[in-house]
């Protein structure tokens, strides 16, 4: 530690110089990141590291006004406030973060500003001074002290008083003598002012002040018990508040080295604004694009033979058949249905060459569970293919960029299987999963007899023995998707033989997804807006990668 001089008019004071690395929070997408602070000359400064602390500070605060307070539940953190503006700091141990606030507040005390007084003054040393100068710190008291110090002050001005009536009463008498001994007789007394007057009107006057300051005093001191009564008022809903919610704090400090932050995440009482929620989210999903990018570049090549499914599912004769069937039946029929029939309102949301989606705003308890209706064709692939590729388990690692981990619970049959999925999660959103069947079949071409089946693929959440939801860290999501597949082909011309460019697929893709939890409706609407084109896309921007140097799959 090294100490600074600086000196002014009317002073000549001693400044503390405090530096070193501190973890600052910077915000919901970056959470707590080091920075060099540096306590000097009454400022608190910080740069990005100590090297580039000769290039000028990112950010200052002046001390004379702020707030030090040290976190309740984290004994690491400490907050500096002025105003507004807030730092959020942690150190890493409880004696380091304890010798920074012992400096922050040490220079409070060197400069006359106590934590929490924000309108005291220094009191400078003087020859005529009646009271000690020394000021109590302690932020608790700082109500009681502002009113002890106008009492003081009340006190020297009383004493002053005295000193000045003695004063005049002196050159009263000074006075007096000169006119009774005067020499040039009564023109000379009539030019002599009545210093007598002057002085009782002195002595009424600084009375008048003195009771004008006593009434000041009273009307200070009851509005100091008004505020004290609201504050101890804020305090204990406060003090509710955080006992309600200290588990979900101590929640967060087990995950800080994943997705750290100072304040709620997911939940109906988060005081995350929708934006920041959503550019949370967005840059959750971005890494995730990122990360699978790299895994494609650095993945081998090694594929596993395709094999279609048999003509007729075993899965007839299982317990979960009927349902299967029934549902399966039930969404292919939506899919067919053009935009707009039976009078559903449909709203287009993205479009994207020939890709155009559609929604229709519900909510359910609170949650949005928008239906979802995309038409896309994509030119060099089948129907076949694009829902084996969708169905096949050893593909969803490659495809869905926020599967964390899956399984397939059970193998019904080759064509039916249950899955349960983890997702990654993105923070401040908790973790989701997924457990449901899915299904894969071929349609005959009614438009064609004579052209390739349609296939589809339906996915359907179920109850599963012994995996209950929302039963551990992640919350349950419950779904109906079904992917609706038909293949074109533009026959050749001069016998040539059929390639991928005679190929063309229309992808109809139908999705409800109830994501569970709690999250902002506006935050999951601009979501869907924003991933699902970008999943049709590189979906079927996969599966053209996969089949383009294969045999194609009717």
């Amino acid at each position: 530690m090294a100490e600074g001089h600086s000196s002014d008019d009317s002073d000549l004071e001693t400044h503390t110089e405090f530096s070193g690395v501190l973890s600052k929070w910077t915000n919901y997408i970056h959470g707590w990141q080091d920075r060099y602070i540096v306590l000097k000359n009454g400022t608190l400064s910080y740069y990005k590291s100590e090297q580039e602390s000769g290039y000028g500070c990112r950010g200052a605060l002046s001390l004379a006004k702020a707030v030090i307070k040290p976190h309740e539940f984290d004994e690491c953190r400490f907050d500096v406030s002025v105003n507004d503006c807030v730092w959020y700091l942690r150190a890493n141990s409880v004696e380091s973060k304890q010798s920074w606030v012992e400096a922050l507040e040490s220079f409070k005390v060197e400069s006359g500003y106590g934590t929490g007084s924000e309108n005291s003054l220094k009191r400078h040393g003087s020859t005529v001074s009646l009271q000690s100068n020394t000021f109590s710190t302690a932020s608790g008291n700082s109500f009681k002290k502002s009113s002890r110090n106008v009492k003081e002050k009340l006190a020297e001005i009383g004493t002053f008083k005295d000193i000045l009536c003695r004063q005049i009463d002196t050159l009263q008498g000074y006075f007096d003598y000169c006119v009774k001994h005067a020499k040039n007789g009564p023109p000379f007394a009539d030019k002599v002012l009545d210093f007598k007057g002057e002085a009782l009107t002195f002595k009424s006057t600084t009375t008048a002040v003195i009771e004008t300051l006593e009434h000041c005093a009273e009307l200070m001191t009851q509005r100091e018990e008004s505020w004290r009564k609201r504050l101890d008022k804020e305090v204990e809903k406060r003090k509710r508040a955080e006992a309600l919610s200290q588990s979900y704090f101590t929640q967060i400090q087990k995950i800080r080295n994943v997705h750290p932050g100072p304040d709620l995440e997911e939940g109906p009482h988060s005081v995350l604004a929708d934006d920041e929620f959503y550019d949370a989210l967005e840059s959750g999903l971005d890494k995730m694009e990122e990360e699978q990018e790299l895994r494609d570049r650095l993945k081998t090549g090694q594929m596993v033979p395709d094999t279609p499914p048999p003509s007729t599912s075993p899965a007839t004769l299982h317990r979960l058949w009927p349902e299967i069937e029934h549902v399966v039946h039930t969404q292919i029929e939506i899919a067919k249905m053009g935009i707009g029939e039976c009078g559903v309102g449909w709203q287009l949301f993205a479009e994207d060459g020939e890709m155009k989606m559609y929604r229709r705003e519900e909510e359910v308890d609170g949650m949005v569970c928008d239906p979802l209706k995309a038409v896309h064709v994509v030119k060099g692939i089948t129907g076949h293919e694009v829902c084996h590729y969708f169905f096949t388990p050893q593909y969803r690692y490659d495809w869905e960029t926020t599967l964390e981990h899956m399984t397939v619970l059970e193998t019904i049959s080759e064509d039916t299987l249950v899955f349960l999925q983890t997702h990654k999660r993105i923070w401040p959103a908790s973790q989701r999963e997924g457990l449901f069947w899915s299904h894969i079949r071929k349609l005959p071409n009614e438009k064609d007899r004579d052209g390739p089946d349609i296939w589809a693929v339906v996915n359907n959440s179920m109850d599963y023995p012994g995996y209950p939801a929302n039963n551990g860290k992640c919350v349950r999501i419950f779904l109906t998707v079904c992917l609706l597949c038909q293949t074109t082909v533009d026959p050749p011309k001069d016998g040539k033989s059929l390639t991928r460019d005679n190929l063309s697929c229309k992808i109809t893709y139908c999705s409800v997804v109830n994501p569970g939890g709690w999250a902002p409706a506006s935050v999951l609407r601009a979501v869907y807006k924003r991933e699902y084109p970008k999943f049709l896309k590189r979906f079927t921007g996969y599966v053209k990668n996969q089949t383009i140097h294969k045999p194609i799959m009717f």
